[in-house]
């Protein structure tokens, strides 16, 4: 195969932040070694994303959460409780984030953590796009909540089953709420790891879909739905919002966060630590950030598997674009060359006369 066709395949085969686009064993497959490249180079675009841009995604995905609740309410209140029927819809607020982009907190435990395993990333940047994400969220629910409980949207007998299921996650003891949100937690970042192998949006929107329905049928909490709830019981005189915070947010925060990082990302990490590609691995110890910039500070992240500018130009779309130019140049070279010779024959013209 030429220099220049097998350089073309390569550079369709990967993205431009030289993440694997099919798999090098089955096209259709990745491997795990390719889906952690994938994940690494999507979190390096998300570890850098401006602060308005993070937070008011964030703030996006904590409304949309209100979907969920919404819908679970409601169905909890036409099915008499029934545990199949009234969490059938659950899933859709998690749909509308995942498949929408947005930022969600249990989301984000996944690809910034992989890059600061990687010393690619420092703490401080770990944590400011958790803060960020999370106070986004927690904006979002609370406007949801309000407008749940202000406004006509819950039919009385809604509103009673909407208190009633919030009210029996503040019931729930401590323990009980932290391991609850572990398993969570391992659901929702045990989908973002198989949403960067699927390859379309069916079989992401399936995925999904399926995944988040473990939520209510195994009467587990996520977080951000957790703290809307506290906050509709809030609105309504209800709950205080420290008791909230403290007895039912908080322990359902710390075990998300557990399941997204120890169960998932840590694990996932360390499978895929002797199976990375060569081209990952290549000066990888001079991008890493130091022990000092890894623990306090530093740049923010740095690219892990690094474009290469001799082959982007080989994409469909730079090769029309370079054909084009040099077509351009061309025709300009061949106008100029006419226009030197109709000069030169005017001159020699001249010279006779």
């Amino acid at each position: 195969m030429p220099d220049s066709d097998r350089n073309l395949r390569e550079s369709v085969e990967r993205s431009r932040h030289g993440a694997p686009a099919v798999g090098a064993v089955v096209r259709d497959r990745f491997e795990s070694n390719e889906v952690f490249q994938r994940i690494i180079a999507a979190a390096d675009d998300e570890i850098d994303t401006g602060l308005r841009e993070l937070f008011f995604s964030s703030l996006a995905a904590g409304f949309a959460i209100t979907l969920t609740f919404l819908v679970y309410a409601t169905m909890y209140a036409k099915y008499d409780g029934d545990p199949v029927l009234s969490g059938f819809m659950y899933p859709i607020g998690f749909v509308y984030i995942i498949l929408g982009g947005y930022q969600l907190y249990t989301e984000n435990t996944l690809p910034p953590v992989a890059l600061v395993l990687e010393r690619l990333a420092s703490f401080p940047a770990l944590f400011r796009v958790w803060t960020i994400v999370l106070l986004g969220n927690f904006i979002g629910g609370s406007l949801g909540a309000l407008v749940l409980a202000r406004t006509g949207v819950f039919a009385d007998d809604t509103a009673v089953a909407a208190t009633n299921i919030a009210m029996k996650g503040m019931g729930t003891p401590f323990a009980d709420l932290f391991w609850k949100g572990a398993f969570a937690g391992l659901i929702v970042a045990g989908v973002v790891w198989l949403d960067f192998a699927a390859r379309d949006t069916i079989t992401r929107f399936f995925l999904v879909y399926m995944a988040f329905l473990m939520i209510p049928f195994a009467d587990l909490f996520h977080v951000v739905v957790s703290f809307t709830e506290v906050m509709f019981l809030v609105f309504n005189g209800q709950a205080e919002l420290y008791v909230g915070l403290t007895e039912f947010v908080f322990p359902v925060l710390l075990g998300n966060t557990l399941g997204g990082v120890l169960l998932v990302t840590v694990v996932n990490y360390f499978q895929t630590t002797e199976r990375r590609l060569e081209v990952a691995r290549k000066d990888g110890s001079e991008r890493q950030l130091s022990v000092r910039e890894w623990l306090i500070g530093g740049p923010v992240g740095r690219a892990y598997v690094p474009a290469h500018p001799e082959k982007e130009s080989a994409l469909p779309e730079d090769q029309l674009r370079s054909e084009t130019e040099t077509t351009s140049d061309r025709s300009e070279t061949e106008a100029d060359r006419h226009a030197d010779d109709a000069d030169r024959m005017a001159g020699d013209i001249e010279y006779h006369e």
